[in-house]
């Protein structure tokens, strides 16, 4: 069985309401060709401070402040029933204020792009003076700041975009380029804070996993933004530059891209790296989305609910060879969705759940659970969209009973056991399945889980190439001790030889 471990993971996020409620896609284009509009004079007041959002249970199992047991015990609505206490940091990473993420995005910005006023800049450097994982040598690259005489010339003249904080403006976005179009500063913003996102995360993983930044070999990032010029608009490197920024002298990467389904794309691109011997470690992580925040506002506003789409989700985790004592993604048992397979729910399901369990002898009931698009139902319901994890749930449980390996009367009790609750922000990328590695791999490790699937799941449309589906999933499971996964052994055939070494004692100790 050819396998790959999961070392460690790290979860994060950038509380980010000002960013949303200016250049938040629905917003940006509403302001652009409506001007100012019902919505857009009522959104400042759906706006989350920092402690309300540090206090939002979802946030909290994003971070892994809190098991995903604990968000499902805990009282609905979730925006109603705020924890008493903010929590920035959790077992996987933080949730970082706006203040210091414009001054992350300043510190990863190695073309002058970003302008931060001159007072501004300087409570953010004794800001992020004070942050535990922030090295001396991106507090170097913090800019000493501009006049904001400066900064409103190159808004009013240049096209820069305006960065605001608290009802004043505080910096801004320059255009990288005068007439190419992917470098204009909206682009060039939406990369930048991508690109800083992914950097906060590795860095939360570098902790975690107890790393230097030298050790890291290849990274590979796969988020939905592009980076490029006029001359080949998704040319990339995500990775390498957010490897720069966090020290990883010695690595190397690339970007893969796949819309949702990018990330588990992405993990099996990596694993298949290190278990072929081609990569000694690799780190796999992804940035947010601006254009995804404040998604579905319009229908928050006006159901009189907080603007819950604030935060920008990122993440890291951190592929190493099999050594036994790790959980491990199993390359024997991957998920695709062919060209050929359909687009239909059940198509895509038997694709990317029925046949690569059925590749290696598992049935439904082998998987103890399944982690497709795990969108914050308080988010998307609001908004027509239904709870979409509750929708995945049930379909694999559909199939399940369609193939004659559950009953009918059976299907709720399966999508309750083996389906997961929605807590992760609703960036695309983001929520699919990748978010629950984290509290998977500690479920693995203490014993109380066997394994787990992740799923994928890609809108191809959305580029107006084809009308197909996409998707791959993966199997996360306990590793097995070396001398074992060696000989190929499964558990049973472990129990057999426990056994059986028994019997020769035993015969041994007769025979004395």
């Amino acid at each position: 069985m050819t396998t790959a471990a999961i070392k460690a993971t790290a979860y994060a996020l950038n509380h980010v309401p000002e960013l949303a409620r200016l250049y938040g896609n629905t917003p940006w284009i509403e302001r652009k060709t409506k001007k100012e509009t019902e919505f857009l004079e009522k959104l400042p007041g759906h706006l989350w401070t920092f402690d309300q959002a540090a206090s939002y249970a979802p946030n909290r199992a994003y971070i892994g402040a809190i098991g995903l047991d604990e968000l499902a015990r805990s009282p609905k609505p979730w925006h109603e029933n705020l924890a008493e206490e903010p929590c920035r940091y959790g077992r996987y990473g933080e949730i970082m204020p706006e203040e210091e993420f414009l001054g992350l995005l300043d510190i990863c910005d190695v073309f002058d792009l970003v302008w931060l006023e001159r007072d501004f800049a300087s409570d953010v450097a004794q800001r992020l003076d004070r942050h535990p994982l922030v090295t001396e040598a991106m507090k170097k690259r913090l800019e000493k700041g501009h006049p904001l005489v400066e900064i409103d010339d190159e808004v009013r003249d240049r096209h820069a975009l305006p960065l605001s904080l608290g009802g004043r403006i505080v910096g801004c976005v320059r255009q990288g380029h005068d007439v190419d179009e992917c470098l204009e500063a909206y682009v060039l913003l939406e990369n930048l804070a991508c690109k800083a996102g992914g950097v906060l995360a590795l860095l939360h993983l570098l902790k975690n996993a107890a790393m230097a930044p030298e050790e890291v070999h290849y990274v590979i990032e796969c988020s939905e933004e592009a980076a490029g010029d006029m001359n080949q608009r998704g040319g990339g490197n995500f990775a390498k530059a957010v490897a720069e920024i966090a020290g990883c002298v010695n690595a190397s990467g690339m970007d893969v891209r796949g819309f949702c389904a990018g990330p588990v794309n992405a993990v099996i691109a990596g694993a298949s790296l290190v278990a072929a011997g081609a990569q000694p470690n690799c780190v796999v992580l992804g940035g947010g989305a601006v254009p995804k925040l404040f998604m579905n506002a319009k229908d928050h506003v006006r159901k009189g609910l907080p603007a819950l789409e604030d935060v920008l989700g990122n993440f890291a985790l951190l592929l190493v060879a099999d050594d036994g004592t790790m959980p491990v993604i199993r390359l024997d048992a991957l998920g695709k969705h062919t060209v050929g397979a359909g687009a239909s729910p059940q198509a895509v399901t038997t694709a990317l759940v029925l046949e690569p369990l059925q590749k290696v002898g598992l049935s439904f009931a082998d998987v103890d659970r399944y982690a497709a698009e795990l969108h914050n139902a308080e988010v998307t319901l609001p908004a027509g969209a239904g709870d979409v994890p509750l929708a995945n749930a049930k379909m694999i449980a559909a199939l399940a009973v369609m193939k004659g390996q559950l009953e009918k009367a059976d299907m709720m009790d399966f999508v309750a056991r083996r389906g997961l609750i929605g807590f992760a922000p609703t960036q695309g990328h983001i929520p699919s399945g990748v978010p629950f590695l984290g509290h998977a791999c500690d479920a693995i490790s203490a014993g109380t889980m066997r394994r787990a699937m992740i799923i994928g799941k890609g809108s191809l449309f959305l580029a107006r190439l084809t009308n197909l589906a996409d998707g791959a999933s993966f199997l996360v499971e306990a590793g097995r001790p070396k001398e074992v996964a060696a000989r190929g052994l499964d558990r049973e055939a472990v129990r057999q030889m426990i056994l059986e070494a028994l019997g020769d004692v035993a015969r041994a100790l007769k025979g004395d």
